[in-house]
Parts: C-alpha cells; structure tokens; sequence
C-alpha cells in the first residue's frame, strides 16, 4: 500500500500556533488533522472568582488583533446578567470602537497575510516589491482603525476604557472631528482595495455550506441580534448552547464546535455577507455587485473580496455614527451587582463570539464560557481541507501544501496572537 504522510509542522501567516497534517494512502486522502497546539490559558478559569466588572479588561487580553470583540461580548454579557440596558451614544460609541477593530482587523489579514497567496507570494514584505501601493494601503487602513479604537478604547492594543454600563470616559465633538477626516480617507482607500482584492485569481471551489451569523433588524451585526442559518436556524443568543455543543479532538487543544442537529458549520465574513446583504446599504451593495459579488456566494477563497467590502461598510457606519455623535450625559449608565446568568454573541471580525457567565450575589464570577469563532470553524475547515487534497493529489508536495495553507488562511484563523516559521516533512512508504 502507497503511503505518505505530508505535515506542515507550524502553519504561516496566522495568527497563533497550529500545524497541519495529510494522510494519503492508495491515492486517497485517509485523513486530515489541522492541529491547535497553542498551550491553553486557561482563561475561563482565571475569570472565576473576580468580579463581574472586570471581565472586559481581562478578556480583551486574549488577543492583541481583535481585543474589542472579547471585550465587547464579555460586557454585554455581564450587563445581561446584571439587567443593565446601554442605549443610545454610548451603544453608538460601542459600535463605532468595534468598526475601528473591524478595520484594522481585516485590512491586516487582506494585505498581510493572505494577499501573497493569491498573488504568488511567500510574505508581504515579497510581494511589497511589486505591490507596494497597495501594501501601503493596507497599512494605512489598519492605521486609521488603530486610531478609533486609541480614542474610544484609551489605547490601540487591549483597550482599557470600556465598562460595564458604557465607558470610562466619552469623547467630545471636537475630538471626533480629526477621527471623521481619517475615516474619509480610509474609505476612499478601503474602495481601492477592495477593487485590488477583487481582481485576484480565485480558485475555483464550492460547497455547500451552513452559513451562521447574527442578524438583527435593522443593522449589518456587529454588537447584537439573534443567531441565524441559512437552513432554519434562527435562536436567541441565550439559546445557544442548546442549539451548538464542544467537543476535543486528540489532535487540538482547542475545542471544535458544531451544531447539535447538523454538525459543522461556517461563521465570519462569508456568513454574514450572505446572511446580512441587505443590511449593508445601497452604497456597499452597489460596490459588492460592481466587484462581481453577491448573497448566495460559497467560495471560501472569495471570503478576501467579502473582507474588503466590510472594510468599506465599518468605514462608512463609522462617518454615520461620528456625524450623529452628541454626547452622553454620563459616560456609563448605574450599575448594581446581582446574582445571576448573561451571555452574549457579537461578529468578531472572524465570526460570532459567545460568552456566558454565571456570577453570585456579590458580582462575582462562579462561571464562564467562551467560544471563539475558530473553534467554531475548525472542523469546517478540515472538511475544507479534505476536498481540496483529494482534488489536488496529483501535484508536488510543496504546491499541495501551499494550496492546504491557502485554504486554511480564507479562515483568518486566529490562534492567538503571534505567527511562526513554516517547516515541511513529508513521509513516504
């Protein structure tokens, strides 16, 4: 029996540590193992026991790249549970700091980290010889979102002004005035790269997919609505873990996630787009079908194209929302600790994040789980996996791991917050 085993020991161009492993025996693949082996931090248990207002702070810690999506869904989770309602400019000032992650989050992985692979590139620092406009652009852009979340947030990296109620400390009128000027020419640039982007060779590949993501009534998702599919699901977020369950695999630390009923599932940009397409506004519309785009679309690779033009949605919600800012009367609404359960999804800018905590009478926390959208997305992308593999058996070792890799970085996986060398071995018998 013909046997070979190709592993990509430490997966590039993501964000945190896995690897990658391909079984193929008899011209067939006989397995796929996409390895987490980031240690665990524990994070669910280091929450236990403090109290409930400071689980903002210590969730944005997870992860230096998307720092508002924890932080966000850890405080409306624990305002659920405390019976606290934030409307209003502060809600709006939530969901402008969560457009500025939005845009620096996804102007990073377009330019950075998955661009060189659709252009023929080994990194961006390669590519930049070639592209240099359009990597300058991208660093503009993740510039101009670093500057929201440094003023809403008191820093770029972990923010620290938001609170259980609202915020530390609201900006005034005039300190939004130089942020609504660099929004203005970061959509111009979030245009331009979107129409980059779209003009990629895109392999092609289909499946079909079940798509899950918020959906609210009136808004693109960010920070709330129900939990929907495109086959029936439809579920409030304290529903969830009813409707979605964990399971370990030997070969990950990190849980996969899938739905009870039907097993694995995709969250993140595709999802939203084809969940979400009307919430967008005619503008954005219009530039999604210009580039060829529309509801409907289950080709992961074009997933980069579906980043782009929400690049361009954050930037425009984000003038809407500074143009209509007048500020609060108080930076955060009362806040009385109780007993009791909240939970909370919102759109990572890799897909829904669900947070639910238990807390005592005194605001303590005596419980807390976290679900993250690669755990969610795991097993879809060893599924993935396998159908690309099949399909591509034929070609050399290196070709079939850069297309595996390829395919993994649709995902934006983020690991955690740091990107390693790449080594392969490959076993033959």
């Amino acid at each position: 029996m013909a046997t070979k085993t190709i592993r990509v020991d430490t997966l590039t161009r993501v964000e945190g540590e896995g690897a990658l492993e391909l079984d193929i025996a008899d011209g067939a693949v006989a397995g796929v193992r996409l390895s987490i082996f980031e240690p665990p931090r524990f994070f669910e248990a280091l929450l236990r026991g403090r109290a409930g207002a400071e689980a903002p702070d210590i969730t944005a810690r997870i992860c230096g790249i998307c720092p508002v999506a924890y932080q966000m869904s850890a405080v409306h989770a624990i305002e659920d549970a405390w019976g606290i309602t934030v409307d209003g400019q502060l809600r709006a000032l939530r969901r402008l700091l969560y457009c500025g992650e939005w845009i620096e989050s996804h102007a990073l992985h377009i330019v950075l980290l998955h661009a060189p692979d659709f252009l023929g590139f080994p990194d961006a620092i390669s590519m930049a010889a070639a592209h240099g406009e359009a990597v300058q652009r991208g660093l503009a852009l993740k510039k101009a979102g670093n500057e929201v979340l440094r003023l809403l947030g008191g820093r770029e990296i972990h923010p620290v002004n938001v609170r259980v109620g609202g915020f530390y400390r609201v900006p005034t009128r005039a300190e939004l005035a130089p942020l609504a000027a660099t929004l203005e020419a970061a959509h111009a640039r979030a245009i331009a790269l979107a129409r980059w982007v779209a003009g990629f060779p895109f392999p092609e590949f289909a499946r079909d997919y079940e798509f899950v993501a918020l959906r609210h009534p009136d808004e693109y998702p960010l920070n709330a609505g129900r939990i929907v599919s495109n086959r029936g699901l439809d579920i409030a977020v304290a529903d969830y873990e009813a409707a979605f369950a964990e399971r370990h695999v030997a070969h990950s630390t990190a849980l996969q996630s899938g739905l009870r009923a039907r097993g694995s599932y995709l969250v993140g940009p595709l999802a939203r787009f084809n969940l979400n397409h009307d919430r967008l506004g005619p503008s954005v519309q219009a530039l999604a079908a210009e580039l060829g785009l529309a509801p409907g679309c289950t080709n992961p690779f074009r997933s980069i194209v579906v980043r782009a033009i929400e690049v361009v949605y954050a930037c425009e919600e984000a003038l809407r929302l500074i143009a209509a800012y007048t500020p609060p009367p108080a930076p955060a609404v009362p806040v009385v600790p109780r007993a009791g359960v909240g939970t909370a999804c919102t759109e990572a800018p890799r897909g829904i994040l669900f947070h639910r905590y238990r807390l005592d009478a005194e605001g303590s926390i005596l419980e807390a789980r976290i679900v993250p959208p690669t755990s969610q997305n795991q097993s879809t992308i060893e599924d993935d996996l396998r159908i690309i593999a099949t399909r591509d058996l034929e070609l050399p070792d290196q070709e079939l791991r850069d297309h595996c890799e390829q395919a993994i970085r649709n995902y934006d996986p983020c690991i955690s917050c740091s990107t390693h060398f790449l080594r392969l071995e490959v076993r033959r018998q």
